[in-house]
């Protein structure tokens, strides 16, 4: 296995490239940052993003390291944050923000973005009670929005504001009653929204 002698077990790698749709290159090529980004320890901290020079000027950084260290993205049915990840967790979180392969069949689409609006609903549940309250799902639609070069800020707020009258429409609730929403309302909300390429990271 050469330089994956201290990486992944063997099973582990084998399923790699099915669980998280990089190819064995790719993989090589992120388990090299990935040891980078630790000092070749072999596990990251939350302290080692430090050094990811693409994050340090994006306004959800904190959001994004945390979701690295949260038990849900992983794949598994836990909850909770973790201290320290090895590289079969990065990868699978890094996994949320590779960029949909051209020739999906449209339930394979259907269901990589579900498991990007369930990643991002995640990032802003910082509590995991399974909710976000309204005004983290304004946040997640201005930040969905202001990665569109055409649109301005200040626009992609006004259309975040409106997108709070839609939560009330399609959940049935008054505004003064919709303090917060679940998953399934935050996925029907934004099913048809095109997020797979607006949720990209460079390592």
């Amino acid at each position: 296995m050469g330089a994956w002698a201290s990486g992944p077990a063997e099973h582990e790698f084998r399923e790699l490239p099915e669980k998280t749709g990089f190819s064995v290159d790719e993989l090589r090529s992120l388990y090299k940052r990935f040891m980078q980004l630790c000092n070749e320890e072999g596990t990251l901290r939350q302290e080692d993003f430090e050094k990811i020079e693409h994050l340090q000027l994006n306004p959800i950084r904190s959001k994004i390291i945390r979701a690295f260290f949260d038990k849900r993205n992983f794949h598994k049915t836990e909850v909770g944050t973790v201290q320290e990840i090895g590289f079969v967790e990065f990868v699978t979180v890094v996994s949320y923000f590779k960029l949909p392969e051209t020739n999906q069949t449209k339930e394979q689409a259907a269901e990589l973005r579900r498991k990007k609006l369930r990643f991002l609903f995640n990032m802003h549940d910082t509590d995991s009670d399974e909710t976000i309250t309204l005004e983290e799902y304004k946040y997640v639609i201005e930040d969905l929005l202001s990665s569109y070069k055409t649109i301005e800020k200040e626009t992609a707020k006004a259309i975040a504001d409106s997108a709070m009258l839609e939560v009330a429409n399609i959940t049935g609730r008054s505004m003064e009653n919709c303090g917060s929403i679940t998953f399934e309302e935050f996925f029907q909300i934004l099913q048809d929204v095109e997020v797979e390429s607006k949720m990209n990271l460079r390592f």
